[in-house]
């Protein structure tokens, strides 16, 4: 366990994430502040024999102070490092002041540990954002590399992927009137099965059958609601997500997409996708529903092409079944598939990933969604960790370069990207599309460009105020049954919020 001191607890989450990104499945504990270790500075390097080994500081002090800041490091041989950063409070901006201790903390612990990180200090999960506001501010390619190097520790190799990406990101939002639009989230929380590493809204199918139809009506009303709350804003793009849309039935989904397509204008859509995410969800009757009603978009979401790593993660269907969904697919007219697939994951290693991507090639899907395995706090590999000790996947850095190998090969450029917290090797999840096959709506969400209403039990609604700019959430319900028993209240409570924005909008 890494014990943490801090001065000010307004930074803690800054000096976590960076801990966490050295130390990844290490303990670490916010402890109360402790005098004696603090204060004990006489020495600004006395880690013994271990210095320059990968060691583990079991306490780690940070002071703020009104012109400096001051970290301290306790290893458990009894050596000290201590570093020390000037900064004024008082002058700086909150973010510059940020950047500086993270930069300090980030230099003691590579030192330590003789490691870099690729992404530096950055912890946030939309680094792309940063270089799309510098290309918009016209800086140069050379400007940038310096900004990215100097302020955040990135490395060239992360820089180059994020100016590629923000280059393609912004023709394809010169060609969307964004910032007078909006776009459309739909949530299914249903899933055939819950997967071991997922902490999403989810519920299985088989369980809560019984509350499918209270939903859909719960929903349907929020879409009546939901269709009125933008006259004068035209939409963009509209996402059926969740959890896994087609594991409603076909009836169910013709019912919904219909009411969809009732009450809100496509006139001026980009894309309509739906997440038919899961093989053993997709009927050939499903597939027909989508193309009447105009979805020009879906995925096909296998994870791995390894059936030991299916059955371990519990996703209840075979290798073949993913082939025969993708054919099924082709086969009613469905011309922009995308796939995700998961590095990382426990068990898997090079020769298992490279595997998976021969595979996906033949298949031959439009777009490929890379995602780096992230253990969040409420899934099941997370809280049932000790049962998959000896799976810890190894070197997910090679499994990330034949990826990026893969896409260069197979005509897949990058086109957006994030990143979460407790990533395997700090890495990031990256979309590939070959061109006019890109996700609008993920770019849109990730770099937070444009207002999502967002329907369903686990939405979350985000207002996009460009002039002046801020961002204001307003979420739903995670529960099925808390959605059903609670709508007419959560519909008037986005009535409310979307009144404030207006009414903050007539102010300016």
């Amino acid at each position: 366990m890494i014990h943490i001191y801090l001065s000010d607890k307004a930074y803690e989450n800054d000096v976590f994430q960076i801990v966490r990104m050295f130390y990844p499945g290490e303990e670490v504990k916010l402890s109360e502040k402790s005098e004696e270790t603090i204060e004990d500075r006489e020495t600004g390097d006395k880690r013994g024999e271990e210095a320059g080994k990968k060691i583990k500081p079991e306490g780690l002090s940070v002071s703020f102070e009104t012109d400096k800041i001051s970290i301290l490091l306790v290893f458990q041989n009894g050596g000290k490092l201590c570093r020390t950063a000037e900064a004024c409070f008082l002058q700086e901006t909150k973010s510059q002041y940020k950047n500086k201790l993270k930069r300090l903390l980030y230099g003691m612990l590579s030192e330590v540990t003789g490691q870099e990180l690729p992404w530096g200090i950055l912890t946030g999960v939309r680094p792309t954002k940063l270089v799309f506001q510098m290309i918009e501010d016209e800086l140069g390619e050379e400007e940038i590399y310096h900004n990215m190097e100097t302020e955040y520790f990135c490395s060239r190799e992360k820089i180059s992927t994020s100016i590629q990406i923000a280059k393609r990101e912004r023709r394809l939002m010169q060609e969307i009137d964004y910032q007078n639009g909006y776009s459309l989230y739909i949530g299914i929380p249903f899933c055939p099965s819950t997967c071991l590493y997922c902490s999403f809204t989810s519920y299985s199918i088989e369980k809560f059958s019984d509350h499918v139809e209270e939903y859909l009506k719960a929903l349907e009303k929020e879409i009546l609601y939901g269709a009125t709350v933008f006259p004068d804003k035209k939409l963009t793009c509209v996402y059926f997500g969740g959890g896994t849309p087609t594991t409603l039935s076909a009836e169910q989904l013709d019912r919904l997409l219909g009411c969809v397509k009732k009450h809100f204008d496509f006139t001026y859509v980009k894309e309509f996708c739906v997440e038919a995410g899961r093989p053993d969800s997709i009927t050939k009757e499903k597939l027909q529903v989508l193309k009447k009603w105009g979805v020009n978009r879906i995925s096909i979401n296998p994870q791995s092409m390894q059936q030991k790593t299916l059955d371990l993660i519990g996703r209840k269907h075979t290798v073949e079944q993913i082939k025969e969904a993708f054919a099924l697919a082709r086969e009613t007219g469905h011309d922009n598939i995308n796939m995700d697939m998961i590095i990382g994951l426990p068990g898997e290693d090079v020769s298992d990933v490279s595997d998976t991507l021969a595979q996906i090639r033949k298949l031959n899907p439009d777009s490929l969604t890379v995602h780096t395995l992230a253990i969040k706090r409420a899934a099941r590999l997370n809280m049932e960790r000790e049962n998959y000790i000896g799976m810890r996947p190894t070197d997910v850095h090679s499994m990330q370069e034949a990826t990026v190998k893969f896409a260069r090969e197979n005509a897949y450029l990058p086109y957006y990207l994030y990143r979460q917290k407790n990533m395997a090797d700090n890495l990031e999840n990256i979309g590939y599309a070959r061109d006019h096959k890109e996700g609008l709506y993920n770019i849109l969400i990730m770099e937070e460009l444009q207002t999502i209403l967002a329907l369903g039990a686990g939405g979350m609604t985000k207002y996009v105020s460009h002039h002046p700019h801020y961002i204001v959430r307003e979420d739903n319900v995670k529960s099925v049954t808390e959605y059903i028993t609670r709508i007419d209240e959560l519909i008037e409570r986005k009535r409310k919020f979307f009144k404030e924005q207006r009414d903050c909008y007539l102010r300016q």
